[in-house]
Formats: C-alpha cells, structure tokens, sequence
C-alpha cells in the first residue's frame, strides 16, 4: 500500500513551479524571450570564471577517485577547514573544522538542522514572509511548522505576535534573512532584541531554543545596506548556507550546517549531522563541487546586476502606484496589490505575458512576488507589458 501522505500532497504542487511550467508552456507558443517571467528564482548570471577554471584544472591534474569518489561522511576536511576558517576571517567568530558538516545545498542542511533540535510534536517558528517549502521541510520532520504573521509596514519582525505565539513547545525559530519573498534584511536591532526574547524563554521554559538561519542570500546585498552576521547574536545558533545564489550554482546542491562554536554541545550537534545522514540519504555531498567551492570561498558571481533590476522595477512599481518595501537584498521584490486577491491579480497579469506569484503562500496575502534574477533588458521590456496590465485592469489606482 502506497503512503497516502505523499499522495495527498500531489494536490498541493506548489505555487511557484506551476507558474514556472505556465511560463515555459507560453513560452513554446510565443517565444519565451516574450513572456515576462518572475516566477522561479533561478539564478540568471553566470558562475565566476574563477570557479570554471578551477574545475578544468582538477579535472587535468587530479585523480579520478579524488575528484569523483566518496567524501568523508561530514565532508572533506580540507573543505570545511577552509570554510570555518572563513566564516572566522568574515564574522569574527572562532568556528573550528569540527563546526562545519557539508550539505546537499541549504534545504540539506535545513534538513539536518531541524532534525538536530526538534522531535515530532515539538515547534518551530518562522515569520511571514518566509518561503513556502518550510512546510515540508519541516512538517515531514513530524514537528510543527508555526507561522508569525508578517509586520507589513516594513517586514522586519512581528514581535508582538512573536511573543504571543512562542511557548514551551517551541524549540527552535528560523529566520532567513535577506529574505525570500520580500528582500528585506533584518536588522542589528532586530537581531538583537529576538537574540534576547530567545535567551529569555529560553530560561522560563527550561531548556535550550535554537536559532536556525538559513542564508542563501547572504551575498546579495545592496549599497549601502548592512546584513548582520545572525549568529553573532545568539550562541544556540545553527547557520545553514548554500552557494546556489552566492556562486550561481543552484543544480550543484552545495552549502553547509555551521554550528555555533558557542553553541552547548556544538561538536556533537556536528557529529550528529552524519547519524542523521544515514538516514536521510541526504549525505556526502559530490567530492569535486566541495573541492572546487573551497578554492573560491572570497569570490562571487556578478551580483550586481540584481541591483540593477531592483532598481529599475522599485522605481516603476511606486511610479504606477504600488506599496512597496525597498529591497536590502536578494533578487525578490514583494509589492502590494492593487486588489485585496492577489491571487486574482496574478492571475489577471497572465493575459499580459507576466508572470507574477501571489503572496498567499508566502504567508502575507494581498502581496506578490517578482523574481527579478532575469537579464535586465528583459526586465526593460516588461515595462510597457506591467504598465499596460495596471492601466487597463486599475484605471481608478
């Protein structure tokens, strides 16, 4: 008998891929070139050369059983040695070799993460906005995925309903930040005041919440905006990375878990990464791609062009009416709607050839999602096609 659970998710496809197929299906009718699609946040510019000629020179000069066999369970020494001692040059904390566990990218190490600190019936917090695949991430674990609603004013933390929301089945919150839907970054003071609730309930329910943050963006950040280090404010924290958007290699499945060295029991948490492994399936990243990121840890893709966008598109959306949160980083904007059923204007938006995501999902309805990790010139196309869309279907904005 199959397991009905996963069945019944086969209703649920998500929001985001569906749109994306929309798009590729239009897109084989008319040129896709033609359709203005920001659905899917796929990263647009190319892996730094750096990184290409790294892989061509281990391919040259390296054994077959090197570059191909298996990694040690945790992952190659010498890779997360590079890594800690990075991530202790860049933030100042004294991460050591035994902090580090190499994953199958961000969602592989949130996998590890969750299963770290939670059992099933436990909770975990996220805030709205916050990526949708929390759910299954989280819900298949068998604990509890609970949602504080978002501070829409600005998307920073909603901590009165934090507050009210958080209890003694809470064991661990996370936060991504700069942030997948609505760019926003949290703040130092932000930072430091849930640092503080945490250490705080930490005491009244007698026993230890984690902090997990998952940082896939971490690198995208605009001029002139700061993006705290989120595990220099709180020791129980467990940084989970991925180089997908950082170096543009999202189909490589590569990131990391960093426990906090100040973290209780931070070596065994790490130790138990590779138990957890073993059942997962989720365990020795490929031995090439963790070779290879390890000898381009300072470098990026070009970024910059996500600047670009979001200032083109931030700059278009007030022009035409919407309210807006000026992203601090990643390659998302998340407007308001000109109607209270996002979903209805998203869906009004297709017959222009835009393809917009609704914020339901995202936990913030009445907004949607633009992905804007697409070239600019495309971006400069879909100008007329968005103001059209607003003209004809909200003439009384």
């Amino acid at each position: 008998m199959i397991v009905q659970k996963y069945k019944d998710m086969l209703s649920g496809k998500s929001v985001i891929r569906q749109l994306a197929e929309f798009a590729a299906a239009r897109g084989a009718e008319i040129g896709y070139e033609n359709v203005f699609d920001y659905s899917l946040g796929n990263p647009s510019v190319p892996v730094p050369q750096e990184f290409t000629d790294t892989m061509i020179n281990f391919l040259q000069t390296r054994s077959s059983n090197e570059l191909h066999g298996y990694s040690p369970n945790p992952g190659i020494t010498s890779v997360r040695q590079a890594i800690a001692a990075s991530l202790e040059k860049r933030f100042g904390i004294p991460y050591r070799t035994e902090h580090i566990f190499m994953a199958t990218g961000a969602a592989g190490a949130l996998a590890h993460a969750f299963r770290l600190v939670t059992e099933p019936g436990d909770e975990i917090l996220t805030f709205a906005p916050f990526f949708p695949e929390y759910h299954p991430y989280v819900d298949l674990t068998g604990a509890v995925l609970r949602v504080v609603p978002p501070e829409t004013e600005t998307f920073q933390i909603n901590f009165q309903a934090f507050e009210e929301m958080i209890g003694p089945k809470t064991m661990a919150i996370l936060v991504n930040t700069p942030n997948n839907p609505s760019g926003v970054v949290y703040s130092a003071a932000t930072l430091e005041r849930l640092a503080q609730t945490l250490t705080r309930k930490s005491e009244e329910y007698g026993h230890d919440i984690f902090l997990i943050s998952d940082e896939p963006y971490r690198e995208i950040v605009f001029d002139g905006v700061e993006a705290p280090c989120v595990s220099k404010f709180y020791d129980n924290s467990i940084m989970c990375y991925s180089f997908s958007k950082s170096l543009s290699l999202p189909g490589e499945r590569i990131g990391y878990v960093a426990v906090n060295p100040a973290c209780r029991d931070a070596e065994v948490l790490v130790n138990m990464c590779v138990q957890i492994s073993r059942g997962l399936g989720h365990n020795c990243p490929p031995s090439i791609i963790q070779l290879a990121v390890a000898e381009v840890l300072d470098k990026t893709s070009d970024l910059s062009v996500y600047e670009t966008n979001m200032n083109i598109l931030y700059k278009e959306l007030i022009s035409l009416g919407f309210t807006c949160v000026k992203p601090g980083g990643t390659f998302y904007i998340f407007p308001k709607a000109l109607e209270e059923d996002a979903k209805i204007f998203c869906q009004k938006a297709l017959k222009y050839d835009l393809v917009l995501v609704p914020g339901d999902t995202f936990g913030a309805p009445g907004f949607f999602r633009m992905a804007y990790c697409i070239d600019t010139e495309k971006v400069e196309r879909s100008l007329p096609a968005l103001r059209k869309f607003v003209e004809t279907e909200y003439p009384n904005r």
